[in-house]
């Protein structure tokens, strides 16, 4: 662990928490207006369905592509100019994007989009350099705190904002990304020393050389297997979940996004406040557990559900899931050098992208299949109970690579395969 002093430590952290705020805020200020920005721009819904698919394979793919680049980056060159950097990007990419004239430039933004918030993995980096391998978890539970945060409150701004115009919320996302970026120019210190620096190689800075990290220990592929299956679990939300609740209990736009908030803010709780007291308890490994096993309780209760309030109830359990994040990374930091933790979580954020490409398509399919007049699935609520099932198992994977991972030392580096 890197030794800032207290009061910049403290800076630091509050930095990273607004600037996790700011940027997911800005990503979810453009969700409510961007399909009908693109509809607006190709003149057809139909047409407007296949932009919008082709943009978020575009940010996904660039998620998958850039981000063990720009973790790799952050371990060369220090994670402070890289955050410096992807933000006013970010910045830019909106203001790009605010006065695109047409399907190609939203297109070229969209890529921007996708380059720009793979900073996500030096934040991550960052947290690890200057907190103690106990505190990690509480760390990374305080930066999904603020994610959700920033989901709960980005939407509901876009949505207000689209309403004077289709271009007000980009406006505004630039403006966010550019005072994160104006902060962190002001009070974010270093966190990686010279000493501690790693050279720049494409071999481990691509994806795939990336991902050979993940396979240099097994309790660390196990790890990485589950944090797949988390990711893979999760996406069931943004696939069906809309669809479901509209079909199954007849929920329109208002109670989604009532519930969705509600959603963002109970994850709140649970990373920025719950974390920390039940990973002194119980240590990274059992909490992590735990929290796959609720997710697994929750979301099976969700697909069983034969009313909406007990689908609302449902959300109780599943809610614990947020223990679950942030103990699989602050495990995995534990079983690399400090001058890897920029790849791992490059590495790691790719691993994220694969799964949010695959899943998607995945439990749209099954929902598919069990719906209509005569259904190949005679559930509707089938993909819940099958994302139920892979937290199950993620669980029990969990609970084996986890079990000595409180206090497992760090990889050296050529146990790392350098």
């Amino acid at each position: 662990m890197t030794i800032v002093p207290s009061s910049r430590r403290t800076a630091a952290i509050a930095f990273i928490l607004v600037t996790a705020w700011l940027d997911v805020m800005s990503m979810g200020i453009i969700i409510p207006v961007l399909p009908q920005l693109i509809e607006q721009l190709s003149g057809s819904t139909s047409a407007a369905g296949l932009w919008n698919g082709l943009f978020v394979a575009l940010w996904a793919g660039m998620q998958f592509v850039c981000s063990p680049v720009i973790g790799s980056l952050s371990d060369r060159f220090g994670r402070r100019p890289v955050i410096l950097v992807s933000v006013c990007g970010l910045a830019l990419d909106y203001l790009l994007m605010a006065v695109a004239p047409n399907l190609w430039w939203l297109a070229v933004g969209r890529l921007l989009a996708g380059v720009t918030s793979s900073s996500f993995t030096s934040v991550f980096a960052y947290m690890a350099d200057i907190t103690a391998p106990e505190e990690r978890a509480r760390g990374y539970g305080l930066i999904g705190a603020a994610f959700s945060g920033g989901f709960v409150a980005g939407p509901l701004i876009g949505g207000v904002l689209g309403e004077v115009s289709l271009r007000a919320p980009f406006w505004a996302a630039a403006g966010l990304s550019a005072l994160a970026f104006l902060y962190g120019l002001i009070v974010l210190p270093e966190s990686l020393p010279r000493e501690k620096r790693m050279a720049f190689s494409w071999r481990r800075a691509n994806p795939f050389g990336a991902l050979q990290l993940l396979r240099s220990h097994p309790e660390l592929s196990s790890l990485a297997t589950v944090n797949f299956l988390l990711y893979f679990a999760h996406h069931l939300f943004s696939a069906v979940f809309v669809l479901y609740a509209g079909d199954r209990y007849g929920w329109g736009a208002w109670q989604v996004g009532t519930l969705l908030a509600m959603v963002g803010l109970m994850d709140m709780g649970v990373q920025g406040v719950l974390v920390g007291p039940v990973v002194k308890r119980l240590g990274d490994g059992r909490t992590m557990v735990l929290g796959l096993a609720f997710g697994a309780i929750g979301i099976a209760a969700m697909g069983l559900a034969p009313t909406g309030w007990l689908f609302v109830a449902a959300m109780l359990p599943n809610a614990l899931w947020g223990l679950a994040m942030p103990t699989i990374q602050s495990l995995m930091t534990r079983r690399v050098s400090e001058s890897e933790q920029g790849q791992l979580q490059g590495a790691n954020n790719s691993v994220a992208s694969i799964a949010g490409i695959i899943s998607p398509l995945f439990f749209g399919g099954v929902y598919a299949l069990s719906v209509g007049s005569n259904p190949a699935l005679p559930y509707i609520g089938s993909a819940f109970l099958i994302a139920a099932g892979v937290l199950a198992g993620a669980a029990m994977l969990g609970w084996r690579a986890g079990r000595h991972g409180d206090d497992a030392p760090p990889l050296d580096k050529s146990a790392a395969g350098q």
